[in-house]
Parts: structure tokens; sequence; C-alpha cells
């Protein structure tokens, strides 16, 4: 359980690490030096590692060690509602509890996969955002545009 959540954490840590590094140390359209980009390529690829590899075996061996999710232990919930027909339920399906186990390492890869998604046009939308703040003339307190002439 340790490992999973710690591994999650660390995850999360590289996410929030872009986006400070995108918003408060990179100017948007800044040219890249042959080392920076060698550097954002290694981490790039290693929060995908962490985010495609890690996390979900972190997982999977606590679904199957500290959890005991099996394929013999069937899932029945709450009052018996998912219980099977071969065992006197009314689901025509016998579900257990690797399936759900499987489940959650498929939502834990399409969540990383949103986040990648999510920071690569975060990352590349931050210019247009720039151009558009800095298209905002400032105004006066009495909502006048403030314009030297000269």
């Amino acid at each position: 359980m340790v490992a999973f959540f710690l591994s999650t954490i660390i995850g999360i840590i590289g996410i929030l690490a872009v986006v400070w590094y995108g918003k408060n140390r990179r100017a948007p359209g800044a040219p890249l030096t042959w080392g920076q980009a060698n550097a954002a390529a290694a981490f790039t690829f290693f929060f995908m590692f962490w985010w495609y590899g890690v996390i979900p075996h972190q997982w999977l061996t606590w679904a199957d060690n500290e959890l005991n999710w099996r394929p013999d232990r069937t899932l029945w919930a709450v009052g018996n509602v998912l219980r099977p027909e071969a065992e006197g339920g009314w689901l025509p399906l016998t579900l257990n509890w690797r399936i759900v186990r499987d489940l959650v390492a498929v939502v834990i890869y399409v969540v990383g996969l949103g986040l990648q998604i999510w920071l690569w046009a975060w990352w590349n939308d931050r210019k247009k955002k720039a151009e558009a703040q800095a298209a905002i003339v400032p105004t006066s307190s009495y909502g006048r545009p403030l314009v030297k002439k000269g």
C-alpha cells in the first residue's frame, strides 16, 4: 500500500513540477539549448515510464498481495446484488475481484493518458495565453485605457 501511494504521489509531484516550471521558469517561445532539450526529454521519458509502468505495477502488486483480489474470490457486492446464476443469484456472469483489479489498472492508464494530453495541450497553449495577456491594455481606476501620448 505504501509503495502504491508513494509512487502516485511522486507522479503527481512530477505533474506539478511541469506546471510550476512552465509558469515560473520557462518563457513561452524561448529558444531551447541542446542540454535543456535532453533534460526535458529525459524528464518526459521518466514520468511516462512512471505513469505507465511503475504506478500500475504497484497497484497490481498491492491488489494481488495485500488486498488478496484473486480470480477464485467472486464479487457479490453489498447484499449479494451481483451474485451469479451459478451460485443462486440473478447475474448471468460471474464477476471476481481480479476483474475489478484489472479495471482499476485500466483507469490508472486512462488517467495517465488524460494527464499527458492535458499537459501537452497546456504547455503548447502558454504562448497564446501570454499573447492574449499582452494585448490587454491597462486601464485607469475610471475604466479608461492608459495611453501615453507622445
